[in-house]
């Protein structure tokens, strides 16, 4: 699924800042194939790199070229972002529905983003084979050009077969054993006890049990088991004068 990874073009990008902030997120999405369309103040730019945030690897690899037709001249599969513009009718599709057409076709696929102030021309919207829109609020539809790039890398991200990853799901620890939660259920009773807690007789199993299922129901790791041990160590301990 890498290999189908779509081409961003910046169509006549106007700031170098801009050009960043997009090579940044393309590659928090996996993206890192930029090619840029004649940018209003030449290339490289100086202030693309502290607008990147670390994301040089796309700036240093971004390829220039003086049309639109040129830098997509190896695509077959061409998504224009915009709305529909009067004379080009074509199949307009989601940053969704775009990611599940690349994922699906033969050759290579470009995503192109018109200049910051008007957008791409109709020219350019020419040369693609769907219009590329974000559902948006109708009252208010201004995306800066980063923003238009994220959502499409996002919609793209979920394709990927995994080669991105949840930071909390990684940094989540593994279940403790059964060994620490046996020892957790038996420290509670334990401390219960000698309180009185497991009355009546005749209820004793079933309290003991609603116990155990309640104690093992959320997955403790070793760190909260541990933490909760210290708890009741602490509970059973005579207080401290104050």
């Amino acid at each position: 699924m890498a290999g189908k990874a779509p081409i961003i073009v910046l169509v006549r990008p106007q700031l170098g800042e801009n050009i960043g902030k997009a090579a940044r997120a393309m590659l928090n999405f996996g993206l890192t194939e930029m090619r840029l369309v004649a940018p209003r103040d030449g290339w490289p730019n100086p202030s693309a790199g502290p607008a990147a945030s670390g994301a040089d690897s796309v700036l240093n690899d971004a390829k220039v070229y003086e049309t639109t037709a040129e830098a997509v001249a190896d695509c077959a599969n061409v998504y224009a972002t915009t709305v529909r513009k009067r004379g080009v009718t074509k199949p307009v599709v989601t940053p969704e529905q775009a990611a599940d057409l690349i994922a699906s076709r033969d050759g290579r696929s470009a995503i192109l983003f018109g200049p910051e102030r008007s957008g791409l021309e109709t020219e350019d919207v020419a040369l693609a084979r769907e219009i590329l829109t974000v559902p948006i609020n109708p009252d208010f539809g201004s995306l800066n050009l980063a923003q238009a790039v994220i959502l499409c890398a996002y919609e793209w991200s979920k394709k990927a077969d995994g080669t991105l990853v949840q930071p909390t799901a990684e940094d989540a620890l593994p279940p403790a054993p059964q060994e620490e939660l046996e020892g957790l259920i038996a420290h509670f009773e334990q401390l219960l006890q000698p309180r009185g807690y497991f009355q009546p007789p005749d209820r004793v199993a079933a309290t003991r049990l609603t116990l155990r299922n309640i104690l093992t129901r959320p997955g403790w790791n070793h760190l909260e088991v541990r933490t909760l041990r210290g708890v009741l160590s602490s509970l059973g301990k005579p207080p401290r004068d104050t």
